[in-house]
């Protein structure tokens, strides 16, 4: 797998550098146009305006795919987080089908199994040696619980009992599966660079056409600028399901704690 460079960098951060990169783009972008100004004429000054818009057009929409992209992967971890919640209580209404001391056994490990998985929620990129840990436990426990549900089968062999446990189980792992996956999932790099080299060129355009122009317009457009920046965070913030500022609600698995 390739290694993603931004992906292991503060968010804050990355969005500080950028509007800094662009504040200077503005400028250099601005001492250029101020050094063509005697040679321009209106159709040069127009088509510049022109060329601007475009690419401010281009930039508005690349940030709206990438808005797009960060925020659906927001609302499917979020949905992983309540089908895996659906799955583990599911499991718990079932135990009760099995028979002693099965049942209470399989209670006792999936309340376990339950804080493995809400452990999961309070560890960030950057604690590789935890999530590792919270992983091998994850899946010896599950090996528990199946190492216990097929000794209740041996003992009931009934389809209607172990059988509908046996069937919760695997839906169990299916969405520890699926939710383990939608959290590794983000925004392709290549993007956010694309998205970062047209800013900064917008950056550029918008300095050169204001030294062009007779006056400069240097607050109106670094608050564009800033203004843009925060829309970037919220994009890298969205697409960071357990660092940002923005955090998936674990409600639905906290619930499944006993009182």
């Amino acid at each position: 797998m390739t290694k993603e460079y931004l992906y292991g960098h503060n968010s804050i951060l990355i969005v500080a550098v950028l509007f800094v990169l662009i504040m200077l783009a503005q400028e250099t972008g601005y001492r250029i146009g101020r050094h063509h100004q005697r040679r321009t004429d209106k159709d040069v000054k127009a088509q510049t305006n022109t060329i601007q818009a475009g690419t401010l057009g281009l930039l508005a929409l690349i940030l709206g795919f990438a808005f797009n992209i960060s925020l659906q992967s927001y609302n499917n971890r979020s949905k992983s987080v309540i089908n895996e919640a659906n799955a583990i209580s599911t499991a718990l209404m079932r135990t009760h089908l099995l028979p002693a001391p099965f049942d209470s056994l399989t209670r006792t490990q999936l309340q376990q199994y339950i804080d493995l998985r809400l452990a999961l929620s309070n560890t960030n990129y950057a604690m590789v040696k935890e999530q590792e840990a919270l992983a091998t436990k994850t899946e010896a426990l599950q090996r528990s619980l199946w190492d216990l549900a097929v000794g209740a089968a041996r003992l009931d062999p009934s389809p209607v009992t172990t059988g509908f446990f046996l069937t919760a189980l695997n839906n169990l792992v299916i969405a520890h599966n699926e939710r383990n996956a939608l959290l590794i999932m983000h925004v392709p790099e290549v993007i956010l660079y694309l998205l970062f080299v047209v800013f900064i060129m917008s950056g550029a355009l918008i300095g050169y056409g204001s030294g062009l122009g007779q006056r400069r317009t240097t607050l109106p457009s670094a608050l564009l600028s800033f203004m843009i920046c925060l829309v970037v965070f919220i994009i890298i913030d969205l697409d960071r399901p357990v660092r940002g500022i923005v955090k998936v609600d674990q409600h639905s698995l906290e619930r499944l704690k006993p009182d």
